[in-house]
């Protein structure tokens, strides 16, 4: 099979946010994603350009347009979502991103009426229905076929930062699970889901996809959910490791990250150095310690399995990255990582509220929702 990767200008940014739609007083899920989708439908168009249906009806889902800065990337979003308060308030409906919901029940809720998730569900069963997750998902474009591997190996070196940062999921049923992202390790049961595999050669991809669709696995290269992808339609490598994040500001911090991380890797690429990578079994390491410590992690740093604190490193990145910031003018949404770990990543604020309250899972609900209107409270 020939997979084709259309190459775009480099490190250009986008992003996709999923949503979740709550009850003003109960903080309960509501399934209402039809209603508001057809609300912000522009006339004579069949949806809305930006914003999107998901697989369940309690959620929506806004993307960018194609940008050259992460500033664009949050001003776009920043719009769609002013868009979605507009007919979502009347409603009593409000809106949250986290990586899971504190309380809700997997098994209430209701499945879009859509032919690829239906067969989603068919053949997942219990584990498909249970993908009551949320996430951000970064773009960064690629200008050479050749980067993509590379780029992609390099970036796994990195997911337990970018895990760490966006951890949000602690709570599952209403139980917490002691796991700063539950999500992380319930969307790895789905078929295709999970850490990517590390080919060397493009042929391999190629093998790997040729392989997936003659035995039926999948019908479409997008339905291989890595952790991190490429994304040869867009012409990007596709950053999909994180939870959802609950404020725009975090997902310009993380927007950020990526796009400094692969135009460093596409740099040094075209000066000739090979870039570093780690063995699959400390990257699959690396994974479950993110998702279970969080910030609190000590990871495997290189391939000799030295270890250090994921936020010792995080902060030795920030100071190498910068000049790449300065270049990409995303220096002030690269600070916005610093502005988590002086706040603590959302699992952590989360907790913080339930104890607050009396362990009220609503209370930590009511959080959420004020930091996606109003930011990260500095008082936390």
């Amino acid at each position: 099979m020939h997979l084709d990767f259309q190459p775009s200008r480099r490190s250009t940014v986008g992003a996709e946010w999923e949503l979740a739609l709550v009850d003003r007083r109960s903080g309960e899920l509501r399934s209402v994603a039809e209603r508001i989708l057809e609300a912000v439908r522009p006339d004579g168009l069949g949806e809305h350009p930006k914003i999107k249906q998901e697989l369940l009806l309690n959620t929506i889902e806004i993307i960018t347009g194609v940008c050259d800065t992460v500033g664009e990337v949050t001003a776009d979003l920043a719009a769609s979502l002013d868009e979605v308060h507009a007919v979502a308030d009347p409603l009593g409906v409000e809106l949250f991103c986290a990586g899971t919901h504190p309380f809700s029940s997997w098994y209430q809720q209701k499945v879009t009426d859509k032919a690829r998730y239906a067969k989603l569900i068919d053949r997942t069963q219990w584990w498909g229905r249970q993908m009551l997750i949320y996430g951000v998902h970064v773009h960064v474009g690629l200008d050479h076929r050749d980067k993509v591997l590379p780029v992609l190996d390099a970036l796994l070196k990195y997911a337990p930062h970018l895990q760490a940062l966006s951890a949000s999921s602690p709570y599952w049923g209403a139980e917490d699970t002691g796991y700063a992202s539950n999500r992380a390790l319930m969307f790895q049961q789905l078929p295709t889901a999970g850490l990517p595999f590390q080919f060397r050669e493009w042929s391999e991809l190629e093998g790997y996809v040729d392989d997936m669709f003659k035995t039926g696995v999948i019908d479409h290269f997008s339905e291989i959910r890595w952790d991190i992808r490429p994304a040869p339609h867009f012409g990007t490598i596709e950053m999909r490791v994180c939870d959802g994040l609950p404020t725009l500001e975090e997902v310009g911090a993380i927007a950020a990250l990526t796009q400094c991380l692969v135009d460093d890797f596409s740099e040094r690429l075209d000066n000739g150095e090979r870039l570093p990578s780690l063995p699959p079994w400390h990257v699959q390491e690396n994974k479950w310690r993110a998702a279970r410590y969080g910030l609190d992690a000590i990871i495997i740093l290189n391939a000799a399995g030295d270890e250090g604190l994921v936020t010792e490193d995080l902060a030795d990145l920030l100071e190498r990255l910068e000049p790449v910031a300065r270049r990409l003018d995303c220096v002030e949404q690269l600070r916005g990582v610093e502005t988590i770990l002086k706040y603590g990543a959302s699992y952590q604020r989360q907790r913080a509220v339930a104890r607050q309250y009396n362990g009220s899972l609503k209370a930590v609900v009511a959080s959420l929702i004020a930091e996606m209107r109003d930011g990260i409270a500095q008082d936390q």
